[in-house]
């Protein structure tokens, strides 16, 4: 089993992707505080299932696809489900959440892209630690920006970028990468 910096469970990752979509509500409106609680809650209890036997922070790209958040014509089962536990509908859910969405929840990383040739953007990544360094001596940010306690790895290639170098026959734009800090 890997040590990882600052957590041995999913638990970061899945706060960044359900935190990043509970905005869309708040901002969108028509969502009242207690239904954005319980909204992010149950999104987090189902994502945390529904990933239990699908983490490998050892391989953090086994799994990619599997953990894909993905709205498109189609609403994500997984966000429709947690956005039913308030009494929307997927219409509703459809008007408050971007219409073109991915958001990739792995290990050590979670990143989105709006639109099928948008830009890939970083919410949350972090590092495993190297053998021998105790748990917690290093942190990630859910800003992506890294600050001198979580210092990068250049050896660690993220799904996406894995994506970018191997190619992808859909889109067939290539990929910008950016990361989003606060």
């Amino acid at each position: 089993m890997h040590t990882l910096c600052a957590r041995g469970t999913m638990k970061p990752e899945i706060t960044a992707a359900v935190g990043f979509l509970t905005r869309f509500l708040r901002v969108k409106g028509h969502v009242n505080d207690r239904q954005v609680q319980t909204f992010s809650q149950s999104l987090q209890d189902i994502l945390a299932e529904q990933y239990k036997h699908h983490w490998f922070p050892d391989r953090p790209c086994k799994g990619s696809g599997y953990r894909c958040i993905r709205i498109n014509h189609k609403m994500d089962p997984l966000v429709g489900q947690a956005g039913q536990r308030i009494g929307l509908t997927i219409q509703q859910l459809y008007l408050l959440l971007p219409s073109e969405l991915t958001l990739w929840v792995d290990p050590f990383e979670v990143s989105y892209r709006i639109g099928e040739d948008g830009s890939i953007c970083v919410l949350y990544e972090s590092q495993p630690c190297p053998p021998g360094t105790p748990a917690g001596a290093m942190a990630g940010s859910p800003s992506g920006n890294n600050g001198p306690m979580s210092p990068m790895v250049d050896s660690h290639i993220s799904c996406k970028e894995e994506l970018m170098v191997l190619g992808r026959t859909s889109p067939s734009k290539a990929y910008n990468m950016m990361t989003v800090s606060s």
